[in-house]
């Protein structure tokens, strides 16, 4: 399995300060033709941008409430800045960036079209895009104090997703940049691995902060699902992803079934709604650092269904053009 990036996360997300301790899906890879060209192509994903969009107008309710709990914790940000130094930033940056390909519209200027676009719709000038060789499909958002942040997908993603579903991460990833999630992603991470190095009491505080750290993690992951659909504008395209993520291979891709994932979730749901069943589903999800992806998909067809979704719908101002590449 080629190298992970330094605090990379699983299903795409913001950056954590450790590496994952979950397994991912490692997908074949088939060797392209010396003729053949890698290329996606690109429309509007939605007819409709958010001019006046706030990050709260679609921050799920858990993400509301356990971002309030964090901000609660005294001196958080001040002793994550002092934890995430120069060096430490230095050495993140260069690792994530000395090993990919920057996206531009002079490299993989179709992948470059769909980053601005996502970004134009949820109102939010684009970041940096890197793609970056590796059979483990994710993605995940750097932010660094003081500098521009940046995007980082996997190869593997590339060639698992359709380009409406890969707009659609890549509108998730914007999601922590719109909510400011990466920013205090790598601060109160960098604080845990702190004060795991400390004897006693300071391994303690680590554990406690890390279970209260993963449960706002998982809250933050519904809220950026939310900026994919925002992105999308059709929930099967966000659950396809997740659909792909738990189970999909490219060879595999077109026999896939989004109705039938859905029932999984529903089926899932019903299951895990006894005593027993709920101490079970807790205890399962307890140290993820992102929702099974049969919750994520269950929450997100909701959400395509509420009141909330067709007013934010209603508020959005329609494109005139479309951009054709």
């Amino acid at each position: 399995m080629a190298s992970v990036p330094l605090s990379s996360t699983v299903f795409f997300g913001s950056i954590t300060a450790k590496k994952s301790r979950f397994s991912s899906f490692p997908l074949e890879f088939r060797p392209l033709k010396k003729t053949q060209r890698v290329r996606v192509s690109v429309c509007r994903a939605a007819s409709v941008v958010f001019r006046d969009l706030d990050a709260d107008d679609f921050r799920h309710p858990l993400d509301k409430q356990n971002t309030l709990i964090l901000r609660a914790i005294p001196g958080l940000n001040e002793i994550g800045k002092a934890l995430l130094g120069t060096v430490t930033e230095q050495v993140m940056l260069l690792e994530n960036i000395g090993t990919s390909v920057l996206v531009s519209k002079n490299q993989l200027s179709d992948l470059h079209q769909l980053m601005l676009e996502a970004a134009e719709i949820l109102n939010l000038d684009a970041p940096d895009l890197y793609i970056r060789q590796s059979p483990v499909p994710n993605a995940y958002t750097l932010a660094i104090s003081g500098k521009k942040p940046f995007v980082v997908v996997h190869t593997s993603l590339v060639e698992l997703l359709t380009r409406k579903e890969l707009q659609a991460v890549l509108a998730h990833e914007l999601g922590h940049l719109k909510c400011d999630h990466g920013v205090w992603l790598t601060f109160a991470n960098i604080l845990t691995l702190g004060a795991y190095s400390l004897p006693g009491l300071g391994g303690l505080i680590a554990r406690q902060l890390e279970e209260q750290l993963f449960r706002w993690l998982r809250a933050a992951e519904l809220t950026c699902d939310r900026a994919a659909l925002l992105v999308a504008q059709d929930p099967k395209v966000v659950i396809s992803v997740l659909m792909k993520l738990a189970g999909g291979s490219p060879s595999l891709a077109d026999q896939l079934n989004v109705d039938a994932f859905l029932e999984q979730a529903r089926s899932y749901e019903k299951a895990s709604s006894s005593p027993v069943g709920w101490y079970i589903r807790n205890a399962q999800t307890r140290q993820l650092s992102h929702p099974l992806p049969v919750l994520r998909a269950r929450e997100i067809d909701e959400w395509s269904r509420s009141k909330d979704y067709r007013s934010l719908l209603s508020r959005a101002a329609p494109i005139n053009s479309v951009q054709k590449i």
